[in-house]
């Protein structure tokens, strides 16, 4: 996993890098090149991501079905990426892992690994943001933000059956998950 204080020295090399090819750049403008390369929208949001605690991580298994569909739904349209993948061999289910920022899922074709119709919360700092990306798809679904006591919520159904609902908490102090932009 990479840390701030990683972050920073490839933000060195990458400058150090670029000013023998005759291109210089502040440090400030290295270390958002290299929040953009992690996977976040500025300096600030990588920050906070790496520098979020590492207590034990909890990981939902959500099931799916053999074909496109998974990785269109939760690459394509929600912006996770593959972390990796795992067949026992050719033709059987897969099992793979997908993320984006903190959040962590494992996408299951091994039937009794997970249930469809499955529920995920997931706690997001800007979920007006993260609203606006995917309603920038060319993807068919269109969800809405929903107000209520404890915060904003926008669920999403995937094609499975499961629901991944985001949440942005009320008031300030309330712990969430930074969810990286796309890039």
């Amino acid at each position: 996993m990479t840390t701030v204080d990683d972050a920073k020295a490839m933000a060195r090399r990458l400058r150090a890098a670029l000013a023998a090819s005759g291109t210089a750049v502040t440090h400030s403008r290295a270390l958002e090149l290299i929040a953009h390369q992690l996977g976040h929208r500025d300096w600030s949001t990588c920050h906070a991501a790496l520098s979020a605690p590492t207590g034990p991580l909890l990981v939902p298994v959500l099931r799916t079905f053999p074909g496109d569909q998974a990785y269109a739904f939760y690459c394509d349209y929600l912006g996770f990426r593959v972390d990796w993948e795992h067949r026992f061999e050719d033709g059987l289910p897969l099992y793979r892992q997908v993320s984006r920022g903190g959040c962590v899922l494992h996408l299951s074709e091994h039937h009794g690994d997970a249930t469809p119709g499955s529920a995920v919360r997931v706690a997001v700092s800007d979920l007006t943001r993260l609203h606006a990306e995917l309603h920038a798809t060319r993807y068919p679904l269109r969800p809405g933000v929903e107000p209520q006591p404890w915060g904003r919520d926008m669920t999403v159904p995937d094609p499975f059956g499961n629901r991944i609902t985001f949440h942005e908490p009320a008031g300030p102090g309330a712990p969430v998950m930074v969810i990286a932009g796309r890039g």
